[in-house]
């Protein structure tokens, strides 16, 4: 696989693969706890993300503080090209993404954001076209209910422990982390899983028995 640097590796993962393969490549690998929780949802399904994890730890907290959102503005401040914005902590009793969050990610080239969470502000997120998956809609304001402690550490959501530098990968069927050491090795897998897929898809379409394209391409 031929490619002048990582955005047109993600450009490549957006267009020609989906979560469904790519899971089943990390399967396959021996990696079964991949997928983030269900409830992590693309605010619409035609929205389609892939990028490094800049990964981002949460905690409750109540009322005023002396730093608002704690390290939030910080980390917005250090997020590069081509990372999406994966957040995780607390209990969940506010939104932890919303309009002026994506406007500052979405201009310094960010890929997107993943809330173990929910988001707010939905038409004005929507009208940005910029890709934003979360446990869904609530407007509550997060500057008394919850702040940033820390940004490029190690977390986990579900079942999934994610590293700064991971790769993220999310459809309408799903979001799921692969580890950054078998990225190529995985997408390359995928890839031709996927185009296995459609030879069979087309088999059968033609005629031939599900056991006999079975036999033939190996997927399912």
């Amino acid at each position: 696989m031929q490619l002048k640097d990582i955005s047109e590796l993600f450009s490549l993962m957006k267009e020609k693969l989906y979560t469904p393969v790519v899971g089943d490549i990390l399967d396959g690998m021996g990696y079964y706890h991949q997928f983030l929780p269900p409830e992590i949802r693309p605010m619409t399904n035609d929205m389609k993300i892939a990028g490094k994890a800049m990964t981002v730890l949460m905690i409750d907290v109540f009322g005023e503080q002396a730093q608002p959102f704690g390290r939030l503005t910080e980390c917005l401040d250090q997020i590069q090209k081509d990372e999406v914005y994966v957040c995780t902590g607390g209990t969940k009793r506010c939104a932890y993404w919303g309009e002026l969050l994506t406007a500052t990610a979405k201009a310094r080239g960010s890929a997107g954001a993943v809330c173990d969470g929910y988001h707010r502000d939905t038409p004005m997120v929507l009208e940005q076209n910029w890709p934003v998956f979360s446990m869904g809609s609530y407007a509550q304001d997060s500057s008394v209910r919850t702040k940033v402690v820390d940004f490029r550490c190690t977390i986990e959501i579900g079942q999934v422990t994610i590293h700064s530098g991971d790769i993220v990968f999310g459809d309408v069927d799903g979001v799921l982390i692969i580890p950054s050491e078998v990225a190529s090795e995985v997408v390359q897998k995928a890839l031709e899983k996927a185009a296995g897929e459609k030879n069979m898809r087309r088999a059968v379409e033609n005629g031939m028995t599900c056991t006999q394209a079975f036999q033939k391409f190996g997927v399912l």
